[in-house]
């Protein structure tokens, strides 16, 4: 699974818990990869990996402003994501304000292309 790979790859590199999905009870800050697409063309496969970096809830900027360098912290770390052996490459395609109006939280998503066996 990619998304195992990228999970591990992540928790490696980062000083924050890394997850397939949002713990419970959730940590303050953390992150969740997630695999939102997928595809297969002559033996090679393609994913979309979404990678959520989540910030402490606060009622300031303060909540935002950490889960936006989390960001900036998972984005440094998948530039080195294609010297994996399974990774062909590995593309940021976007990234942006994500908030979780479900728990409340400060969220921003990095979008990346991944190209792998």
């Amino acid at each position: 699974m990619i998304e195992e790979t990228i999970r591990s790859f992540l928790a490696e590199r980062l000083d924050v818990p890394v997850r397939l999905s949002v713990p419970t009870p959730a940590p303050a800050r953390f992150v969740v990869v997630e695999k939102t697409g997928s595809g297969y063309e002559d033996g090679i496969h393609s994913a979309t990996i979404a990678v959520q970096s989540y910030g402490p809830a606060a009622t300031s900027h303060d909540g935002t402003l950490d889960a936006a360098k989390l960001n900036e912290l998972v984005k440094a770390a998948m530039q080195d994501a294609d010297n994996l052996p399974q990774l062909v490459r590995c593309d940021l395609y976007s990234d942006y304000n994500f908030p979780d109006t479900t728990r409340k939280r400060p969220r921003y998503q990095a979008v990346f292309g991944v190209v792998h066996y």
